[in-house]
């Protein structure tokens, strides 16, 4: 990549693409609906807080969180941020623009706004994640089409991560244990409801270092693999012919959603309850699977939506989603902030108390609400504030965000 010798100017907006910020918005509502059940009950005691939900209504909740929301939403947001980052960069390469500086002031400028993330609203951040592999995924960007292919699928088919990660964490004796040691259920609950604001940074820092493992070892590899997946989509650029190359997959990823559906039910519904798969080694092996499983399910979400957009009336249903995706980075954090509302001491103190039925009517309450907001705020301005405040900062000067009134 060259450096910044001839000056970066930001990509004009007339070029977007509505099938994409559609995407952008059903992701940003699947990311909600998963993300809104941790802010309900930690992972430090979400498994026992879950058993006291007997009715019907909130068993039904869960099967749909289940079989339609978990694991299946974060590949997704991740293929097209890669996607974004490489038609970015091919229109700064058309115009002799491209540049390393220029993309690694863009992803330091996403890490400060994750780190701002974790300390003054969730710990489940996953922005300084994005921010340090997409410095990767810009690199791989002269770099072959099947070269980036085939690492998309070795990062996402490789089943060592986990004793890669051990050997790592004991040689820099990280020990990710150590910072909710002095925590249970009933402590965490008692700072979140009733503790300081204060008190809320400590607790949402001390559960973004103890979940580094989770983070690196599993949300980490489908990141990557889907940051290149995005990368070899645009570099190809897919999306100026998607209806073609929609049409051109519907057979296999077909075939692929049948197949995945299958086991995705036999593993939530009949191999969990096996004596195999309280067997260590096979019970890794079950639920690899099962992730490969719901990230081409998330895949296939992507290519329904596509088809139903192209070929159906479904267009019109499916067009409002657009304003959310394109304020996405704004909604993703404003959904952070009405969880903090929602759930602490700041405001409604409503921690553990939505049962599973009660946190999916929320969060798609509010995922319209966000629409409607959305729409709003796209009447007079060209950019949501945080990508109003991104773009800025990565091009360093105070851009136009207004949008010029007609008389």
């Amino acid at each position: 990549m060259k450096n910044e010798s001839l000056k970066s100017q930001p990509t004009n907006q007339k070029t977007r693409i509505e099938l994409l910020d559609v995407y952008r918005g059903f992701a940003i509502l699947g990311i909600f609906v998963v993300n809104i059940v941790i802010m309900n009950s930690t992972f430090l005691n979400q498994d026992e807080f879950a058993l006291q939900w007997t009715a019907t209504i909130d068993k039904g909740a869960e099967d749909i969180l289940k079989l339609f929301f978990y694991t299946k939403f974060f590949p997704i947001f991740s293929l097209l941020f890669g996607l974004g980052i490489s038609m970015q960069a091919l229109k700064m390469f058309e115009k002799q623009q491209l540049s390393f500086v220029f993309f690694a002031r863009r992803m330091f400028i996403l890490f400060l706004i994750g780190v701002f993330h974790i300390l003054f609203l969730w710990s489940g951040d996953v922005l300084n994640l994005y921010a340090i592999l997409g410095l990767f995924t810009t690199l791989m960007i002269k770099r072959s089409n099947k070269l980036i292919l085939t690492l998309s699928a070795v990062f996402l088919f490789f089943p060592f991560y986990d004793q890669i990660l051990g050997y790592i964490f004991e040689l820099i004796n990280y020990k990710p244990e150590i910072y909710l040691a002095g925590h249970t259920g009933e402590t965490v609950n008692q700072i979140i409801k009733n503790g300081t604001y204060l008190e809320g940074m400590k607790l949402r820092v001390s559960e973004y270092l103890a979940n580094v493992p989770m983070l690196v070892g599993f949300l980490a590899p489908v990141a990557i693999s889907m940051f290149l997946l995005g990368l070899y989509l645009g570099k190809n650029k897919i999306y100026n012919s998607l209806d073609k190359f929609i049409q051109k997959i519907k057979k296999p990823m077909l075939i692929i959603a049948l197949v995945t559906n299958i086991y995705r039910v036999l593993f939530l519904y009949v191999l969990v309850n096996q004596d195999i798969f309280r067997v260590a080694k096979y019970r890794e092996i079950f639920i690899k699977i099962m992730v490969l499983s719901d990230t081409f399910m998330g895949l296939f979400y992507l290519w329904i939506i596509g088809w139903l957009w192209y070929n159906t009336s479904w267009r019109k249903i499916l067009k409002p989603l657009r304003y959310a995706g394109r304020m996405a980075l704004t909604n993703y954090i404003m959904q952070s902030f009405i969880g903090l509302i929602l759930f602490s001491s700041i405001g409604f103190g409503w921690y553990e108390t939505l049962s599973p039925s009660e946190t999916l009517a929320t969060a798609i309450l509010v995922f319209i609400t966000q629409i409607f907001l959305s729409k709003l705020w796209l009447t007079y301005f060209k950019f949501g504030p945080l990508e109003w405040i991104w773009r800025c900062l990565t091009y360093k000067k105070v851009l136009p965000i207004r949008k010029k009134v007609t008389p």
